[in-house]
């Protein structure tokens, strides 16, 4: 078991050394990114990355307060789920109504690595190369994709 101190400290560690790797990677459209906080430039619209002891999660988050416009938000991806299958080159899990670590109500579409351990420093070329190909893909979906949300800003 880890101290609080020791699971923050390694945790830190890990995302420091994702973006020291990620950092020479630019966006689709050519720009330095800054990967970990991912900008979508739409509000409460999120890519995100978890890693845990457990397991590791990418994903889009919605997390509109409003119910409505967060399903109409969902809706629209569905839209384009095909195109962002095809640039993601697999499947992803599709959760309309789901509830975050806080208890908010938000949407998600993610792909989960089970198991692997953020913990672990074996397991980090694991984690990388489960977040890097994904990241980057939902950067170039998101380079076209993004401009069908433009009534919904």
């Amino acid at each position: 078991m880890y101290s609080k101190t020791e699971v923050t400290q390694l945790r830190q560690a890990f995302w420091t050394t994702f973006g020291q790797y990620m950092q020479p990677v630019p966006s689709a459209e050519g720009m330095p990114t800054n990967w970990i906080n991912y900008k979508t430039g739409l509000k409460h619209v999120y890519f995100r990355m978890h890693a845990d002891g457990r397991h590791a999660t990418i994903g889009i988050e919605l997390t509109h307060p409003d119910a409505g416009i967060r399903e109409l938000f969902f809706e629209q991806f569905e839209a384009l789920k095909l195109v962002l299958h095809e640039t993601l080159n697999e499947q992803w899990i599709w959760e309309p109504a789901v509830e975050d670590a806080n208890g908010q109500s938000i949407s998600r579409i993610y792909q989960e690595l089970r198991p692997v351990n953020l913990f672990n420093r074996d397991d980090w070329p694991r984690l990388i190369s489960f977040f890097k190909p994904r990241i980057m893909a939902l950067d170039e979906f998101w380079s076209t994709a993004q401009y069908a949300f433009d009534e919904l800003r």
